[in-house]
């Protein structure tokens, strides 16, 4: 049996960590080293998936509602509801914890400081 993510232990209360919005599947936290003004993280409460290519085979719904999701919170933290999503998919693309999760950038964003 392999170790819980680390964020199911922060939705469980085992790590410290400010949950920012939830809903039945899923839940929003900051990201700890933020790459914009707004860094947030939208995550399943499912481990089942370990990336964006596996959500979407196994469980396109849930996909769905974490991009509706990933929306309603730029328009809650951002001034004008503008937003990048990012799935990183795989460790040399960046992916550092395998249980899937979007990266929602917002705040004054430009090419120039995501590197785009």
């Amino acid at each position: 049996m392999t170790e819980p993510s680390i964020f199911t232990r922060i939705l469980n209360g085992d790590i410290p960590g400010e949950i920012l919005g939830e809903t039945e599947r899923l839940f929003a936290i900051r990201d700890i080293a933020p790459k914009a003004p707004v860094h947030l993280l939208v995550i399943p409460k499912t481990e089942e998936y370990r990336d964006v290519a596996e959500l979407a085979a196994g469980d396109p719904g849930l996909l769905a509602e974490l991009i509706a999701f990933a929306g309603r919170l730029a328009a809650e933290h951002t001034d004008d509801g503008d937003f990048r999503l990012v799935f990183n998919t795989g460790a040399n693309a960046g992916q550092t914890v395998f249980h899937v999760h979007a990266h929602v950038l917002g705040g004054g964003l430009s090419e120039k400081s995501l590197g785009a």
